[in-house]
């Protein structure tokens, strides 16, 4: 009995424990983007990363076994935000549209800003197949919402028929090369840019117009002149 309440007692200390740690390894994971970034993903090394980071290098090996480890790390923190950005997405009752546009919106927001870890989010053939594979999972599962948003968009007659999985991979595809060609120093905010990507991929799926019922399709009278 003295023993279970003991551990029932150190499981406040244990959670507390758990949410510093993980808090100093998304500190981590900006610093080693910062690198990423100056340096490239292959040529960057851990104590390139400890010095960012303002750790020695036996510290960042406390957190991170490696870079595989700290690579995997970044995507699998960005995969699970964004597949809850797509179900918080599919359970609004927004129009379809809007949907899909809030989900471009956030997966730019986590893989240029919210963990600038962009460069990082793309490198997933660096990783050990061990570590790769649960990530393949977690990004097919993704791309599986985006489809079905799409296809939800037909079906209600948002969008134009289409190929859903071409599309999707269409519209994840200039997501992720955003990673690519985004400067934090740039003219434009990650804001602005989701916005505007948002706007641009969503509007390429409109259908046609839907004919409205109370329209008067009825060709106009000709006005004669000379009216007094």
């Amino acid at each position: 009995m003295v023993q279970n309440s003991n551990s029932s007692s150190n499981k406040p200390g244990s959670a507390r424990v758990r949410r510093k740690s993980e808090a100093r390894r998304l500190e981590i994971l900006r610093a080693a983007a910062r690198v990423f970034r100056r340096s490239g993903v292959a040529a960057a090394g851990m104590r390139d990363i400890a010095e960012e980071a303002d750790l020695s290098p036996g510290n960042l090996y406390y957190y991170f076994a490696g870079k595989d480890e700290l690579l995997f790390f970044c995507q699998d923190q960005t995969v699970d935000r964004m597949l809850e950005a797509a179900e918080a997405a599919r359970a609004s009752t927004l129009p379809v549209a809007d949907q899909l546009r809030a989900v471009i919106r956030a997966h730019l927001h986590y893989t240029l800003e919210e963990l600038e870890g962009a460069t990082a989010h793309l490198e997933i053939d660096m990783l050990a197949e061990d570590l790769r594979r649960p990530l393949i999972e977690k990004r097919d599962k993704y791309e599986q919402a985006v489809r079905a948003l799409i296809a939800k968009g037909i079906k209600r007659g948002e969008f134009a028929p289409c190929d859903t999985a071409l599309v999707a991979r269409a519209i994840l595809g200039a997501l992720n090369w955003a990673s690519r060609w985004y400067r934090p120093d740039g003219k434009q905010s990650v804001s602005a840019i989701a916005q505007g990507l948002a706007d641009y991929l969503v509007r390429g799926l409109a259908g046609p117009p839907k004919a409205n019922p109370n329209a008067n399709t009825a060709p106009a009278r000709a006005i004669s002149g000379g009216q007094t």
